[in-house]
């Protein structure tokens, strides 16, 4: 009785959260699904046509080219945005003059709309009247201006840097938050020992923060297929889709053009991506923590 009345309780705690879940999450994606099937253009019935969608994304040439910029964004991302984020948290987590409004600033960008972030880098990076190829004009460098947006070639990394920039602060708050939970009692100790600071950062604060890694890393690969307002801002997927994203892609299929089943194809197999790098991630990770 005792046991049941246990199980019953955790039901009980468990059941809004599943609930919430299936609402928000399992319901739109199972609706997401059911379209992808259908010839779906938002007047009238739908109707299905098996996997026809699927085998149109695949000949789509626009689409593999917003999985590439895509991929870029995330590969640039994550070669970035980890361990700058971690570097600049040890450097704040110093106490230093200014500390606090340093700490403010740094997570300042955080709380800026993303729709308003692409439009300050607008006019920043904009080729014809940004300030940066204004200053690079002023400084008798007129060959040297770069499409930063808008082109093939650097709207990709142009979306990363900008990227970079909004969750840096985040992410290094999140480490700075690891770092007081590491007792301190452990240093100390490392420091009888004559560890220097190298040494306790690669053998205690590293390993003792993988969790939050995890979490960042996680945070990340979702954040840049999330991207979408700053690409909207940016360049609207312009021209010619040269700088469309997987979401951007998305959402002109279905609400621009109108195919809401062939866009939901598309939001499938984001989704679908998304969850397949996560798994990953998470897999690898937990098994190199648990050699350890």
């Amino acid at each position: 009785m005792r046991w049941l009345s246990k199980k019953q309780s955790f039901v009980i705690l468990l059941a809004p959260t599943l609930i919430l879940f299936t609402l928000f999450v399992v319901v739109p994606v199972g609706i997401a699904c059911y379209y992808s099937f259908t010839n779906f253009t938002g007047i009238g019935s739908p109707t299905f046509v098996g996997l026809s969608n699927y085998m149109t994304l695949f000949k789509d040439k626009v689409f593999f080219l917003a999985l590439k910029n895509t991929g870029i964004v995330l590969g640039v991302s994550a070669v970035t945005v980890i361990p700058l984020s971690f570097l600049l948290a040890l450097l704040l987590d110093r106490a230093f003059p200014g500390t606090k409004l340093a700490k403010a600033l740094n997570f300042s960008p955080n709380i800026i709309a993303p729709i308003l972030v692409g439009l300050i880098w607008v006019f920043i990076l904009d080729p014809g009247m940004g300030l940066v190829n204004a200053l690079l004009r002023q400084l008798g460098m007129v060959s040297l201006q770069p499409e930063w947006i808008g082109g093939r070639t650097l709207t990709p990394y142009s979306v990363a840097f900008v990227y970079l920039w909004k969750v840096l602060g985040y992410n290094a708050t999140i480490f700075m938050a690891a770092f007081k939970m590491i007792p301190g009692d452990i240093y100390e100790a490392a420091s009888i020992d004559g560890a220097g600071g190298a040494k306790k950062l690669w053998y205690i604060t590293i390993p003792m923060i993988k969790p939050t890694l995890l979490i960042v890393t996680i945070l990340l690969i979702t954040g840049v297929f999330k991207i979408f307002e700053i690409v909207v801002q940016l360049t609207a997927g312009g021209p010619n889709h040269l700088s469309e994203l997987l979401v951007t892609y998305m959402y002109y299929m279905t609400f621009q053009s109108t195919k809401y089943g062939y866009g939901m194809s598309i939001a499938i197999v984001t989704f679908l991506l998304t969850a397949v790098f996560a798994v990953i991630y998470i897999g690898v990770t937990r098994e190199r923590i648990g050699e350890e």
